[in-house]
């Protein structure tokens, strides 16, 4: 399985690559198209630009990084995701293939949509790839049950240990009172 993903990444992250670079290149080129989505968005988000432009580079930027990161392996669950929240407004602004007339671009738009659809499951898939390994939700429920587990018989050996510093305790309190009974008798005897 290793060797599939070691593959597959580079593949799903080339689409990124090649677009993020494109976009970085010449932003001038879709921020008339991304502007109906861009706005909006950046309109809702404190902080972010309304610039149709800034938000494509930063877009593309995304795009760079989150798919370098993918196809190297490095955080690829979080480039995953990454790569995933920057492909929403791309497919929105780019492919809106219901606002075509023309029969033949609103085909060629739908195809890029559904395309993108499919882009964006194989990066669902990749966000939940755990590598064969448990996820950090079962991971963090098996600790919660053996953290219990352990505290249980901690505190029962504990109990148990208890129990048997008690007894000793006692064991120790007769010898002394012992020892100490003996003791003022061998007094009281010299004193005589």
């Amino acid at each position: 399985m290793a060797v599939l993903r070691k593959c597959a990444r580079p593949l799903l992250a080339s689409v990124f690559l090649s677009g993020g670079l494109s976009t970085l290149r010449d932003p001038k080129r879709v921020a008339a198209a991304a502007e109906p989505v861009a706005v909006p968005l950046g309109s809702r988000i404190p902080r972010l630009t309304e610039d149709p432009e800034r938000l494509v580079r930063i877009n593309g930027a995304v795009q760079v990084g989150a798919g370098v990161m993918l196809a190297t392996g490095r955080l690829p669950r979080a480039a995953a995701l990454a790569l995933a929240g920057s492909l929403v407004p791309t497919t929105l602004a780019g492919h809106a293939w219901w606002k075509e007339e023309d029969p033949e671009r609103r085909a060629a738009q739908r195809t890029q949509f559904i395309k993108n659809l499919s882009l964006l499951g194989g990066l669902l898939l990749a966000a939940a790839d755990t590598h064969g390994k448990p996820s950090v939700a079962y991971r963090s429920r098996t600790a919660a049950k053996s953290g219990v587990s352990r505290s249980r018989a901690t505190a029962k050996s504990g109990a148990s240990r208890g129990r048997s510093a008690a007894k000793a305790g006692r064991h120790a309190v007769r010898h002394t009172r012992r020892d100490a009974t003996g003791a003022l008798s061998g007094a009281v005897k010299s004193l005589r």
